[in-house]
């Protein structure tokens, strides 16, 4: 059996296109247009391909970009100023602020700064409260990625048993939560967890979210299961050759061992085109979501949790 593999770059294609439409129908019935600020501190270059990326998309689904790039040495009361500045700014809808911070900066600080209507990330503690208490949130935008996939695959998630491995606040935990809310039964494993391998075998939806490259081998993989790999890791693929200045080439793999996985697998999400596309296409969702919320008016269907 060869698993069918969830494409994440023609499914975020088509949640980018109701975006644009919704965005366009906010334009033309209500005057309105959504925008999303970015702030970037610092010259991390994975972070700026990151901000370069969103702006990008978020004018071509017809909404605003506002981008703010401040110097590394940045003070926390400047950025704090800032954020306070986009709180109160009613034509942005949508405020993110590129991780990680420089170091001498608070992170929970400066995130739980945002506004929780504006926290497109949905990374404030309000926001992180209220998703666990099943109420209306603004949702981190991977685990919502990952969910639409799974409700686009499998119609109805109810009483599936689904394994998150990976307890981190930005995928895992909120993730839990999300299939939770679907009504699976929900474990969540991790680097401590006995018998990690029978505890992933016996699911039917395995989410892998640690960091760790190919962790996850197909043996540990249910015939059948859906499998969807968060993992982004940069692996030397020496049989790519060498680069200009002699060192191995690289290549990205997942937390999944893609190969013997899908021979088991009935679906899963490839590294890279699977769940990193969703990422930045349901930052855009958020943000028409937040704009939305802010002017009470109807939400899109089908791009919220």
């Amino acid at each position: 059996m060869t698993a069918q593999i969830i494409d994440g770059k023609a499914f975020s294609a088509k949640v980018r296109e109701k975006v644009a439409a919704h965005v366009a129908k906010l334009k033309d019935e209500h005057g309105i247009t959504p925008g999303l600020a970015v702030v970037l501190v610092g010259e991390d270059p994975a972070s700026q391909v990151y901000v370069r990326s969103k702006g990008k998309q978020t004018v071509e689904a017809g909404m605003n970009s506002y981008e703010h790039k401040l110097d590394a040495d940045t003070s926390e009361a400047d950025l704090l100023s800032l954020i306070d500045q986009l709180n109160n700014d009613p034509d942005v809808h949508g405020i993110l602020v590129q991780l990680p911070l420089p170091k001498h900066l608070d992170e929970d600080l400066v995130i739980n700064s945002i506004s929780p209507e504006k926290d497109v990330d949905g990374f404030h503690i309000s926001n992180v409260g209220l998703l666990g208490t099943g109420q209306k949130s603004m949702v981190p935008c991977t685990p919502l990625g990952c969910l639409m996939m799974l409700r686009e695959h499998h119609g109805s998630l109810s009483g599936m048993d689904a394994v998150v491995i990976g307890r981190s606040n930005i995928v895992g935990k909120p993730m839990a939560q999300l299939l939770l809310g679907d009504s699976c039964t929900v474990t969540i494993a991790h680097s401590r967890t006995k018998d990690l391998p029978g505890v992933v075998r016996r699911a039917d939806i395995v989410v892998a979210a640690v960091g760790r490259p190919e962790m996850v081998p197909g043996d540990w993989i249910k015939e059948g299961a859906t499998v969807i790999d968060v993992g982004i890791n940069r692996i030397e693929a020496p049989e790519k050759g060498t680069n200009e200045d002699g060192s191995v080439k690289t290549r990205l793999v997942g937390d999944v061992e893609f190969a013997s996985a899908s021979e088991r697998a009935g679906a899963i999400t490839p590294v890279p085109g699977g769940v990193g596309p969703m990422t930045i296409a349901c930052l855009l969702a958020n943000t028409v979501t937040a704009c939305c919320r802010a002017n009470g008016v109807e939400e899109p269907e089908g791009l919220t949790a």
